[in-house]
């Protein structure tokens, strides 16, 4: 069985309803890998997914919508134009639009698991519908905090349509986190923000996907930082993997933050021995617009044992990305999702990236979460006609 371990003082505690070590520490869940029967062989006879690698889930009970097995696309055309090898992990073909799905399938199937009837979270989007999807396939009664006109319609449709109850609070999506934490303490509520060590169980999957679909590990792996629970839960999946003898190298892993929400950059940019809270965190990538997040201390811990780094883009920089994959590729994500490429152009032409390297760019959620970002950023695209002829003066130009 697997147990909860402290990241601080290292004290063990049984599977059981728990978010941080009586020290405050965060948890990871832990295995013996002597006694694991997996296969990875075996394993691929299943259908790619999250449950494919169930023997490496702490989760008894499957409350499943299918997530995981979304596509990695070999991007020719940024490939040549960049003079690298670049693939996308398109994470918005989750059944809810994005990789919340992943954990959320393990962390609800923990709450039936251990008796629990509601569940909550904090969120600026992303998490709430797929929490509130999850919890309708299980039976749940859900809860939601949001921070109130801080949320993409998009989202915000898809936890009211689950059935949600959806509550807007009047600050931040950290006032929010705050609130969440203190009402599920009180009433036996359970958790399901990245706080939560078994939602992460879930996202580690996409680090076993990424390597079960290439066959081998890229070079280095990019993604965007909210609250900072993936880019550790991937590189927790991998470093399982190099532990069962699947893989003999890890990739450098790289974090990507807006940069008017970018403690977690600030951070390792400086090497401060805590992470500042940014009191007013502020970008048009809502999904990453967080000024305190909960797993700072996992991902920083996975950026520096990967020997990699964290940086920040402006939110033209995301908006110019966005475009950009959607024309080259035909890849369509959200702002946050965006953010990956916007890192992978900068540290392109700030000399980070060797020509040549091969690179998996995570892009987390669907462009459909935030369609009026979309058509704010293209109005100016539009282009009104009043007869036929206007028409075809337009088509001979092209």
């Amino acid at each position: 069985m697997p147990k909860l371990k402290c990241m601080e003082c290292k004290k063990e505690h049984p599977e059981e309803v728990r978010y941080t070590c009586d020290c405050g520490g965060l948890l990871e869940v832990k295995y013996n890998f002597e006694k694991i029967d997996f296969d990875l062989n075996e394993a691929r006879k299943q259908p790619i997914g999250v449950w494919r690698y169930k023997a490496l889930l702490p989760a008894k009970k499957n409350v499943s919508l299918q997530e995981g097995g979304t596509p990695l696309y070999e991007c020719k055309t940024l490939s040549k134009e960049l003079n690298i090898k670049l693939y996308v992990k398109n994470e918005g073909a989750n059944p809810t639009g994005s990789f919340k799905d992943r954990g959320m399938t393990v962390g609800v199937s923990k709450a039936i698991e251990f008796g629990s009837k509601v569940a909550a979270c904090a969120s600026t989007g992303n998490t709430s519908a797929s929490l509130a999807a999850y919890s309708a396939r299980a039976g749940l009664t859900c809860v939601v905090l949001i921070p109130g006109g801080k949320i993409a319609y998009g989202k915000l449709a898809q936890a009211l349509i689950h059935g949600a109850r959806v509550v807007a609070i009047s600050g931040s999506f950290d006032d929010a986190m705050a609130m969440v934490q203190e009402m599920c303490d009180k009433y036996k509520i359970y958790l399901l923000n990245s706080i939560n060590p078994y939602r992460l169980e879930g996202q580690k999957t996409l680090g076993y996907e990424i390597y079960d679909q290439l066959n081998h590990v890229p070079e280095r792996i990019i993604l965007p930082v909210g609250n900072a629970g993936n880019i550790s839960a991937i590189w927790k999946g991998l470093t399982e993997f190099q532990n069962l003898g699947i893989i003999n190298k890890l990739p450098v892993m790289c974090g990507i933050q807006a940069e008017g929400s970018k403690p977690l950059t600030d951070l390792f940019k400086k090497n401060l021995p805590e992470l500042i809270p940014e009191k007013h965190p502020e970008t048009i990538a809502t999904a990453i617009r967080i000024g305190n997040p909960v797993s700072w201390k996992k991902a920083i811990k996975a950026i520096c044992n990967s020997e990699g780094l964290a940086e920040s883009v402006t939110d033209d920089e995301i908006l110019s990305a966005q475009k950009l994959l959607s024309r080259k590729e035909g890849i369509f994500v959200e702002p946050a999702s965006a953010a990956s490429i916007a890192g992978l152009l900068k540290l392109i032409d700030n000399g980070e990236i060797d020509s040549g390297e091969e690179i998996v760019c995570v892009t987390t959620g669907h462009g459909l979460k935030d369609p009026n970002t979309v058509i704010d950023s293209c109005k100016d695209e539009l282009i009104e006609i009043k007869n036929s002829g206007e028409l075809y003066e337009i088509i001979s130009s092209l």
